[in-house]
């Protein structure tokens, strides 16, 4: 029964989560998924500041027998909160805040349900982690909604700058996710995407497989720097701000016979409005 739920911790991995954002930006709502990427960053900011200011321990921290070794390979860092219950609730509560499709909705209710219950059978947190990464991941996720992140002026540029001079400031040796938050927020704060997602099983088969075969080889390839020199805050944050930009621009760029760039437009970027 373990091996069920370390395949359900598995959904609220990284790359689980590279791979919802970036499905959801071309095939559904790209400035949608704009909106998403910058609230997914801060929320993973956030819980990385609480979990390493905290330092709180986990179930097993005092009683190695509680959870397996497979499990505990699951949990690194300190306990509260839950960065798989926080940050799944973050996108898919995220994505069924915009839609407002009850059938999704409910899915995503059920998906997220499921992962911070995973994280509590495994031992891996106590209910109190999983409650306060629910509650927060709900925060962000009707923020994301909301789309009030600047869009225009100096601002696209000069928030990522700031956000990249900050990751100056940490030593090598700093919690990898730092740096991840930092470049994912710098990436998606300045994302325009101004393509239009294709509106046929066809176009959205060949964008979603050849995309992501564009974004995890970029992501494996970078992944194989030396240990040094990725290591630095910087240059994770260059690395995930990157992949980010790679995502919302390279790959429209790449494939936009099936991701045309809108036309008959002639207003600045704006964020995108929940459907209603």
């Amino acid at each position: 029964m373990e091996s069920f739920w370390l395949a359900v911790t598995a959904l609220g991995r990284d790359e689980v989560f590279i791979v919802g954002l970036a499905l959801y930006t071309w095939l559904v709502r790209p400035r949608g998924g704009r909106d998403l990427g910058v609230a997914f960053a801060l929320s993973y900011l956030v819980n990385t500041a609480l979990k390493y200011g905290l330092d709180l321990p986990r179930p097993f921290t005092s009683d190695p027998a509680l959870a397996s070794e497979a499990a505990r390979a699951t949990g690194g860092g300190p306990g509260l909160p839950s960065g798989h219950a926080q940050m799944s609730a973050t996108l898919w509560g995220g994505i069924a805040a915009q839609l407002r499709r009850p059938a999704f909705t409910a899915a995503a209710l059920a998906l997220v349900a499921v992962i911070a219950a995973s994280r509590l059978v495994l031992h891996v947190h106590y209910p109190s982690d999983v409650i306060v990464g629910l509650l927060l991941g709900t925060v962000f996720a009707l923020w994301a909604a909301r789309g009030d992140f600047p869009l225009e002026d100096l601002g696209r540029w000069g928030v990522p700058v700031v956000v990249l001079l900050v990751s100056l400031l940490f030593p090598a040796g700093t919690p990898r996710e730092l740096g991840v938050g930092l470049g994912m927020l710098a990436g998606f704060w300045a994302s325009r995407p101004t393509f239009t997602p294709p509106t046929d099983w066809t176009g959205r088969l060949i964008v979603a497989v050849l995309g992501l075969t564009v974004v995890f080889a970029a992501y494996f390839l970078l992944a194989a720097l030396p240990d040094a020199l990725k290591d630095l805050p910087l240059v994770r944050a260059l690395r995930y701000g990157g992949l980010v930009l790679l995502a919302t621009h390279g790959v429209p760029a790449l494939l936009r016979r099936w991701l045309p760039q809108e036309t008959g437009r002639n207003v600045p970027f704006t964020a995108a409005a929940p459907v209603r």
